[in-house]
């Protein structure tokens, strides 16, 4: 099978990709990205996920400017600290620059995938409904060369995003998926080693599968 297309090529290259160009997304393209979500595993196959596609400028500017705010307040701060374990400080410099422009230009990509479940009350287990869609759609965006990043960052002003994403009171986002042409490259992921985050039978044993 090409490399281009071989689903483990394509989990493994998924990167998050938060510069985007403003170039239009044809709808074919985004019918088949949300496609690929409504194949995803979901809860007793009840599929109360929800997508919206959104691409009225005046709804994405209204939202970035909450999305700026929660970067002003808490995103951008937690850059100046300490970067987290397996990560060094230039990566972590790069991917806090890549994340402001994000920020400053989150309406200009061309179309938004909101997330949403329609649910009375939302509990731990609502995420199994819906982030395994999301991931799909993230794998679909990487394999038609498009560019994404999942972003939920709007959630730290929920009430007043999801009131201008028009969302009535029984449905709430779970992410947003700014979608467009990507103006960088992809490339493999980088992620912490496997010895750090897998265990055997009890937590913190290592696996011996790994010393194979």
């Amino acid at each position: 099978m090409d490399s281009g297309t071989d689903v483990f090529h394509i989990i493994h290259t998924t990167r998050s990709m938060r510069r985007l160009k403003p170039d239009p997304v044809p709808d074919e393209l985004v019918l088949k990205i949300i496609e690929a979500g409504l194949c995803a595993a979901n809860g007793g196959n009840v599929q109360n996920w929800r997508f919206m596609v959104v691409r009225d400028p005046h709804i994405k500017q209204a939202v970035q400017r909450y999305y700026k705010q929660a970067f002003d307040d808490t995103v951008g701060p937690r850059y100046r600290g300490e970067p987290p374990a397996g990560v060094t400080r230039e990566r972590y410099t790069r991917q806090g620059s890549a994340v402001e422009y994000l920020t400053d230009h989150f309406a200009e990509a061309p179309v938004w995938i909101v997330a949403c479940l329609e649910e009375a009350a939302p509990g731990r287990a609502s995420g199994a409904n819906i982030y395994p869609a999301v991931q799909n759609m993230l794998l679909a965006i990487r394999a038609l060369g498009l560019g994404s990043t999942l972003t939920s960052r709007h959630l730290l002003f929920e009430a007043e995003t999801e009131r201008l994403l028009g969302l009535p009171p029984n449905v709430h986002s779970y992410a947003i998926l700014p979608v467009g042409y990507p103006m960088g490259n992809f490339g493999p992921v980088s992620r912490r080693t496997m010895t750090d985050v897998v265990f055997g039978d009890h937590y913190g044993e290592a696996w011996s599968g790994l010393e194979r």
